[in-house]
């Protein structure tokens, strides 16, 4: 029985692409592209927290200079990091840029360190800390804070397991022949103080002895 030209070219072109999906799989390509995906999914997510807290600012500033209309350097503070943090946009496609993750980690830990001195500042004014309002700002921001934690957490996690996967052998042939490189992690200086989400004591002090 004879087989064509046309037929051969096409079964051997099939029994090529049958290998090269097997080395590949074999060698971690598959692998690179699923955990590629939770590093953006993970991103996607500390992203969403970062702007849950954005979006809090503005009425916890409002609510907080309505009775301290004195702490401009503080409420400024805060404005000028959440502004700061506004003008970056530090998209997936961009996480392999060590440089803009350095820059956007260090604008975040700028607003974190400004929203608790506002904290800080708010001790300071009994009326401000009973005020309806900023104790309901207050809890969400500390949940947002937690939140952001967790999705931190996640998020380098991911990371850590691709970088693992470029490092490793024989993973590693396949992220030098397509170009895989390890992505720089999340990290912020300060990390344990950041991370604790700020907190006011509402309960009343007690009168100094005379």
């Amino acid at each position: 029985m004879k087989i064509s030209l046309h037929n051969f070219s096409v079964a051997f072109s099939v029994t090529l692409g049958l290998i090269a999906a097997t080395l590949l799989s074999g060698c971690g390509y598959n692998d690179f592209q699923t955990k590629d995906e939770a590093v953006k999914k993970g991103w996607a997510e500390v992203l969403n927290q970062y702007q849950r807290r954005s979006d809090l600012i503005p009425n916890l500033v409002a609510t907080v200079q309505g009775y301290a209309q004195q702490e401009k350097d503080v409420l400024l503070g805060v404005t000028q990091a959440r502004s700061k943090v506004g003008s970056m946009n530090l998209t997936a496609d961009a996480l392999n840029n060590p440089e803009a993750m350095k820059n956007f980690q260090k604008a975040q830990g700028d607003l974190s360190s400004a929203l608790s001195r506002l904290m800080v500042v708010s001790e300071n004014y009994p009326q401000l800390k009973s005020d309806a309002n900023f104790r309901e700002l207050q809890s969400q921001l500390e949940g947002t804070e937690n939140r952001i934690t967790t999705a931190r957490k996640r998020y380098t996690d991911t990371v850590e397991a691709y970088n693992i996967l470029a490092r490793q052998f024989p993973s590693n042939l396949t992220a030098m022949m397509f170009s895989y490189k390890e992505k720089p992690q999340f990290t912020v200086e300060n990390e344990k103080a950041i991370s604790t989400a700020p907190k006011v004591d509402f309960a009343p002090k007690a009168a100094p002895d005379k």
